[in-house]
């Protein structure tokens, strides 16, 4: 299945019935009066996180929802029926962002939780309604008020406690395969992994973390090389970044460059982003000859004048993994410890999320502008006449 992280929608709630103007007549009674009935109230819309869906495509293809309007009221005081609510299926971790204010409307982050995005009309009230004593038969009624429209884009986010973040083919999808049971594809060139990969690490029995695995960035990801940085938006619900770099590139070049090369890019992106906690793993150490091991690792970390957390290990071979992920479960229960212990710490975390998060959007929007800009400067160049332009070139395959 194609993996989707964003889509635009319109939603537009039920119509509220109208009320009814009815007077009762019935044989042998001689005073009636009024009996119309009100209109039921329009039904509303609801996106709600259900867990079986991990993309957005199903809102690729239809793009327009409209929840049941209310029936008008009718005689003898009989009110119209409610409209049926529109319950929408999300992904768990889907954002909802209104496209006319920029609005945030709600975070699906739990299993079975729901938003209203759409209110319902109300309901138009029937000339029963307007009896008095000095009015004995009323012939106002009111009718049913429209229900809310709304533009929306969805922007799925993977729920992870940590991400992985490195050049292509520094091993991260061999190391999520290593630790887990998720089974990405792997192989020995770039940009294998194209769509995000969740995997649950369980260390212990009772003791487990959830790590993403997003696909590669280069030099100039931010100017649009490579895959871009749409991907990095994944990274902004995770508590930790493990920075995997390859200490021996087939390629030769230089694994310290690498991570300055990403730390670039990141910062780029969101610099909130860039300020979270990350881990330095240095991998395929196995490529290098044990004698030599110590001394080259210790000069990659020297090259960077790195004084966070520095761990050495084999992805294929598994060799340092299990530390890596001991220490990985150690660092989140004493995080997630001290936020249940201190409210201002869990605050804070709630208000980096939401700056992350601002970060993020401003910044793919920003590249979403400029792809417009290179089209729309490409179509013009294409308005001028040139011969070349009508040139086919045709290549004829063997059977």
């Amino acid at each position: 299945m194609k993996f989707v992280d964003e889509a635009t929608i319109i939603v537009e709630a039920g119509k509220g019935g109208h009320g009814c103007l009815s007077f009762r007549r019935e044989k042998y009674v001689p005073k009636g009066g009024p009996d119309g009935g009100d209109g039921g109230d329009g039904g509303s819309v609801y996106l709600e996180a259900d867990s079986a869906l991990n993309t957005l495509i199903d809102y690729r293809f239809q793009r327009k929802f409209k929840a049941q309007g209310g029936e008008p009221g009718a005689g003898r005081n009989c009110s119209g029926s409610k409209g049926e609510d529109l319950v929408l299926p999300v992904p768990v971790g889907t954002t909802v962002v209104d496209m006319d204010t920029h609005e945030v409307l709600g975070d699906l982050t739990r299993e079975g939780e729901r938003l209203k995005v759409a209110q319902g009309g109300f309901h138009g009230l029937g000339n029963t309604r307007f009896k008095s004593s000095v009015n004995r038969a009323p012939r106002q009624t009111t009718k049913g008020s429209e229900g809310e429209a709304r533009n929306l884009r969805l922007e799925l986010k993977v729920l992870a406690d940590v991400g992985l973040l490195g050049m292509p083919n520094a091993g991260k999808s061999t190391f999520i395969r290593a630790v887990s049971a998720a089974r990405p594809k792997v192989a020995d060139y770039p940009f294998t992994t194209l769509v995000p990969n969740l995997g649950v690490v369980s260390v212990q029995a009772h003791q487990s973390f959830v790590i993403a695995d997003i696909p590669g960035l280069i030099e100039g990801a931010a100017e649009g090389a490579g895959l871009g940085i749409r991907f990095l938006k994944h990274l902004v619900r995770t508590r930790l970044l493990l920075h995997l770099v390859d200490v021996a590139p087939y390629d030769g070049s230089s694994p310290a460059g690498s991570v300055r090369a990403i730390a670039s890019e990141l910062e780029k992106f969101s610099e909130t982003l860039a300020g979270r906690d990350r881990w330095l793993v240095l991998n395929k150490v196995d490529m290098v000859a044990e004698e030599d091991r110590d001394a080259h690792c210790q000069a990659i970390v020297d090259e960077l004048g790195w004084n966070g957390p520095v761990f050495r290990i084999s992805a294929l071979s598994g060799e340092g993994t299990k530390p890596l992920t001991q220490a990985v479960m150690r660092w989140i229960e004493e995080r997630a410890e001290l936020e249940a212990q201190n409210p201002e710490v869990a605050e804070q975390e709630r208000a980096r999320r939401a700056q992350m998060d601002e970060e993020a959007r401003a910044r793919i929007e920003a590249d979403r502008e400029a792809r417009r800009a290179d089209r729309k400067n490409d179509d013009d160049d294409d308005d001028d006449f040139d011969d070349d332009d009508y040139d086919v070139e045709v290549v004829y395959a063997p059977e």
